[in-house]
């Protein structure tokens, strides 16, 4: 999934070492320029910007004093137009830019990169020792399986993903507000005159085919059991209305499709990557349209439903056909399907960690009122570096009354997804020259060997991430000896 419209239109408006990098180097006050050595932005002028200036915000600090975020990934920078901006947060103020001159300079304490773009071939060398590095990853992890692994997801100090334990969590991304979930729906009765009219009772609209979780597969076998109308071009087997055919209708939640969508009973959810908290439209949106998910995707997706009777999960069942049996069972009996629409009703929503995560994340989704997540966790990290920077001056000032500041290292719990597996049957059971069986598994192994590779060029001081393969090389014979 690409970085949703709504944040796109908002911008318009409005991670690394072995081990962590903290010791902090002078940054006092007085530099001669804001950006020294690099000539070429000696002279700049900073905009200040106080869209987003927190109530406890007094840092009266000049442009030239505030520690710099530098943005790696440049397309995702998120302030229009310009290369740099003063951001005032809620207890501090940084300046930010995507200028990459700045990497080596002693003022550039953060370097932010977007998950999707970060590449360890590509990854800004030498890791100075004064820079942290923080990680913006909302997407599938089939987008960069380097994060899924402890040597990789451990070269970042701060991170926002879709776990709920990074440092910034996303988790909810995809879900606006409590009021998407209530919208009114097609009534019961019209899905069943649609299902007498010819419907399918189940729905299943894809498009991206041949992704991690294998999908195809699964759905490919529950077809045996029970009729589906498959849209997409995964499994095609029925063609959509002319006026439906743009795919653009349906990422933009069309009017016109997303009652063409409701009509069904059921609708096939199924991720592109399966990993603990990772929840996009597919689960939201057919909530949204008041068509029962059958889902699978989050294995911890039971603690963010409405309630506990809002979605089919396939995993509860132990076969395609099994879930088949159950699927016709509910389609024939209007008082057992009509119950996983209870959450219509503001009372049925009973699940309390998903109503708290709604009313107290910081950003919004389609709400210009709050800061979108990007600058959100640029705000969050630009206040933790000020601390740390702050608390790394008073140790050095006097080491006996004030400690270094803490190191602090993402994890497995911020981002570690599992080896991706069949959607049906077992992995010996797949012809060698299976497409899935040739990509994923092996792409999943082989960002191991990238993350401890670009790990032994952090070790070495390397300074040409080129050099990547040779350290990968090297690893690898070291393993095959016992070493």
């Amino acid at each position: 999934m690409a970085v949703q419209g709504w944040v796109v239109a908002a911008l318009l408006f409005g991670l690394l070492g072995a081990t962590p990098c903290w010791s902090q180097g002078p940054m006092d006050s007085g530099d001669g320029e804001a950006f020294q050595p690099q000539s070429a932005l000696s002279d700049m002028e900073f905009t200040t910007v106080s869209s987003y200036r927190g109530p406890g915000n007094n840092d009266s600090r000049s442009n030239r004093e505030l520690p710099i975020l530098l943005w790696w990934s440049a397309g995702l920078f998120p302030h229009f137009p310009g290369d740099t901006e003063r951001i005032d947060c809620a207890r501090s103020s940084c300046l930010v830019t995507r200028n990459r001159k700045v990497q080596l300079h002693r003022r550039t304490s953060t370097v932010v990169f977007y998950g999707t773009d970060f590449r360890a071939y590509e990854a800004p060398l030498p890791r100075l020792p004064h820079q942290t590095w923080a990680l913006f990853h909302e997407e599938s992890p089939m987008n960069n399986y380097v994060l899924s692994h402890g040597p990789g997801i451990r070269l970042f100090n701060y991170t926002a993903t879709f776990r709920r334990d990074s440092d910034y969590p996303l988790t909810l991304q995809w879900l606006p507000s409590l009021e998407y979930l209530l919208a009114p729906v097609v009534s019961l009765s019209e899905k069943n005159r649609w299902r007498q009219a010819g419907l399918a009772p189940v729905l299943y609209l894809q498009s991206h085919c041949d992704v991690p979780s294998d999908r195809d597969r699964y759905v490919q076998e529950l077809m045996k059991y029970i009729e589906v109308d498959s849209y997409g071009k995964c499994l095609n087997n029925k063609p959509l209305p002319e006026r439906l055919e743009d795919t653009s209708t349906a990422t933009g939640e069309d009017s016109q499709f997303m009652s063409f969508v409701a009509r069904y009973k059921f609708h096939l959810a199924l991720e592109n990557g399966l990993c603990p908290d990772y929840l996009t439209e597919k689960l939201w949106r057919p909530l949204h349209q008041g068509c029962v998910p059958v889902y699978r995707g989050s294995p911890s997706v039971a603690d963010w439903l409405p309630n506990s009777h809002s979605a089919v999960l396939i995993d509860d069942f132990p076969s395609p056909r099994e879930l088949a049996e159950h699927l016709r069972a509910l389609d024939s009996d209007d008082g057992k399907y009509a119950r996983f629409l209870e959450y219509k009703d503001p009372r049925q929503v009973v699940n309390g960690l998903l109503l708290e995560v709604l009313e107290s994340r910081e950003w919004g989704v389609n709400d210009m009122s709050k800061p979108n997540y990007l600058n959100g966790f640029e705000c969050f990290v630009c206040d933790q570096e000020n601390r740390r920077l702050a608390a790394a001056r008073a140790h050095r000032r006097d080491p006996g009354q004030h400690p270094p500041p803490e190191p602090r290292m993402a994890n497995n719990s911020h981002m570690g997804c599992p080896l991706p597996a069949p959607g049906y049957g077992n992995v010996e059971d797949i012809p060698p020259n299976d497409g899935w069986l040739q990509m994923w598994p092996q792409d999943y192994w082989q960002s191991l060997d990238q993350a401890e590779g670009l790990g032994s060029l952090i070790q070495h001081n390397v300074s040409d991430p080129g050099l990547l393969w040779h350290h990968i090389q090297e690893l690898a014979v070291r393993r095959a000896g016992g070493h």
